[in-house]
């Protein structure tokens, strides 16, 4: 059997793994007792989770009233947190779907847990709407179902509805997807377990065999998945865009939120991905499956869509101007230079200026670099979704009705509630499922391992039988041109 010797790209998968090995070093943190430092985290996890559930209840029983809204400032911390764990949902797409259709064979190494993470923060995000409502006991009158109430039926005219077809969409597609990809690593952990957990496991596995009409069934499932899910990842942020866009306050009506949403979501999901890797790659020893390799690719993606933010922002105060419409100069003036002008600022340094480091390959390939970078950009998204709501409804037209606004200690709390959440989940999925997609990073070893491509290249590799389960021997052509 011959492979294709790359002269240009860089082995994906280093430490001369065999299949056996990848099986190994994947399955084995879902089968070991967790170490300190996980059961740490996941403490930690649990009491932010608790706390905001706390504040929830305290929400609910007290009302809405217990947060700094004012009839100035309608929405605050809650649909700024909405906008904010949505953007980060979609890098998870991305990798997943899109990279999928490009045949990019970087995204194996981290499309499992950037799945993952996108449905955890679309759980996240959606606790949000529920709360916001104010009678959280009635939340079932968003959904357009038959009904005796009459007159008392949804909006089709209304985003807010738009928002909830999208998300809810999104959410079912970005599940079916990351299950899909999950079951041939079930049944890899099915056939290592034993007793009740060997049922489970089979069980989730689905009777998976391995025969060839099982891949090629998970094969055109896969691409199926991926086809509908590439257009979620463009509609689903410029939906939630669409909740400013089309209203006539100065500051939100305009045409550039759509691909601006779009851009700073996955700007910031990227960001998000990186984070949890860099951490998950040394907690968990994968560092010969998540390589600087596929840090540098996800900061190049950085960069790309920082760029693209920073010009939307450009755009956007040059209409201002060039609009010569007052109140939406007054809109960009305050922003800046109003009461909230340490937010903008926050905003600019974190999301057009930090990410211009990565133009440096060195920078780009430094995980401390990296690991501070990634959250410089998800604090500057927050800025962001937070300059957009709270500066524009601060300041209207009325001086007399001009208010400002800091959230009270429950906002805060429901927000750290949401990532104890985020980071339970999190953690929770990393010991039931391997968070590298085993299948699919042992269809690359032989172009992206390094013992076949690269500088550590070498012409046989003889893979003891009783070692790893087969006797093979791989001869690697010189010419990267021929032999397919």
């Amino acid at each position: 059997m011959s492979a294709i010797v790359s002269p240009v790209r860089k082995p994906l998968i280093t430490g001369s793994k065999s299949y056996h090995d990848i099986t190994e070093d994947l399955i084995s943190p879902t089968e070991k007792t967790p170490n300190a430092l996980w059961v740490i985290t996941f403490l930690m996890s649990i009491s932010l989770l608790g706390f905001g559930l706390f504040c929830i209840a305290w929400t609910i029983w007290n009302g809405i009233g217990t947060w700094n809204l004012n009839r100035t400032i309608g929405w605050g911390w809650d649909i700024t947190n909405f906008v904010w764990w949505i953007g980060i949902g979609h890098a998870g797409t991305l990798i997943s779907a899109i990279l999928l259709l490009f045949r990019q064979k970087w995204r194996t190494g981290v499309n499992r847990a950037a799945e993952a993470m996108t449905i955890f923060a679309v759980i996240c995000a959606a606790l949000f709407p529920g709360i916001h409502v104010g009678r959280a006991w009635v939340v079932f009158y968003f959904f357009p179902y038959p009904n005796t109430r009459g007159p008392l039926w949804v909006n089709f005219n209304s985003p807010l509805l738009w928002d909830l077809f999208a998300i809810s969409t999104y959410f079912t597609v970005s599940l079916l997807f990351w299950y899909t990809g999950l079951v041939p690593d079930f049944a890899t952990v099915r056939d290592r377990a034993t007793g009740f957990r060997k049922s489970i496991y089979n069980f989730l596995s689905f009777g998976w065999t391995g025969s060839a009409k099982h891949w090629q069934r998970w094969e055109s499932l896969s691409l199926v998945l991926a086809g509908l899910a590439t257009p979620l990842v463009l509609s689903v942020h410029t939906i939630v865009s669409f909740d400013f866009a089309t209203s006539v306050i100065p500051g939100w009506h305009t045409t550039i939120f759509p691909p601006y949403f779009v851009a700073g979501a996955i700007f910031s999901g990227f960001a998000m991905v990186l984070t949890l890797m860099i951490i998950t790659r040394k907690v968990l020893s994968l560092e010969d499956y998540i390589t600087i390799e596929h840090v540098e690719s996800m900061n190049k993606v950085i960069l790309v869509t920082g760029t693209m933010v920073g010009v939307a922002y450009l755009t956007e105060l040059f209409i201002a101007w060039y609009s010569g419409y007052v109140y939406e100069q007054f809109a960009f003036f305050n922003r800046a230079l109003g009461p909230y002008w340490w937010s903008y600022f926050g905003m600019m340094f974190c999301n057009v200026l930090s990410p211009q480091f990565f133009w440096s390959k060195k920078i780009r390939r430094s995980l401390t670099w990296t690991f501070f970078l990634s959250i410089v950009v998800n604090i500057g998204m927050w800025f962001e979704r937070f300059v957009i709501i709270a500066t524009t409804l601060a300041r209207d037209y009325l001086p007399s009705s001009w208010s400002y606004y800091t959230p009270t200690w429950v906002e805060i709390g429901i927000y750290l509630g949401t990532i104890g959440l985020f980071f339970t989940l999190y953690l929770g999925f990393t010991r039931v499922a391997p968070v590298v997609a085993v299948a699919e990073v042992k269809s690359i070893l032989k172009s992206s391992g390094d013992q076949y491509v690269g500088p550590n290249a070498h012409k046989h590799v003889s893979h003891d039988a009783n070692k790893h389960g087969a006797g093979t021997t791989v001869d690697i052509d010189e010419n990267p041109e021929t032999k397919i």
